[in-house]
């Protein structure tokens, strides 16, 4: 790949991306006021006041995805969803032991377990978007070379 395709594909991608978990968190977020029982479920025992616990994570979820909007907040939001995603990680692995049903239904443990690896990837993802893209990697190409 050129540096002129690899700062073509970074021009389209990020922000591809940073609206689409911009949406995603928006969506997930919505879904702990409109089915906190799923979350409440999933949150470990040890934790008390599970109904304020899910009801906090998604107004985090909503507030830090809206923050990834505006360039001036997208950096802190999503360094905000790193540590959320850190801090939800438990509830997912506290799912996959106890083989917790998801609204009622089985699901396999292979899938349980397998989507804990994704927790990476939502963490990737907010990393890649949390970091400065370098000028060089934005800017147009100088005319000065021609």
């Amino acid at each position: 790949m050129t540096s002129t395709t690899v700062r073509g594909f970074r021009r389209w991608a990020k922000p591809i991306a940073t609206y689409l978990l911009l949406a995603t968190m928006l969506a997930i977020g919505s879904l702990h006021f409109i089915k906190p029982a799923s979350f409440v479920a999933i949150i470990p025992e040890i934790l008390p006041f599970k109904l304020a616990l899910v009801y906090i994570s998604g107004v985090f979820e909503i507030l830090l995805g809206l923050g990834l909007f505006a360039e001036r907040t997208r950096r802190l939001a999503a360094w905000g969803l790193v540590l959320l995603f850190i801090a939800v990680f438990p509830a997912n692995i506290n799912m996959a032991i106890h083989d917790i049903p998801v609204e009622g239904r089985h699901v396999h443990p292979a899938l349980l377990w397998g989507r804990l690896p994704f927790q990476l990837v939502f963490i990737a993802w907010a990393v890649w978007i949390a970091r400065r893209t370098p000028a060089s990697a934005t800017s147009q190409p100088s005319d000065a070379s021609s």
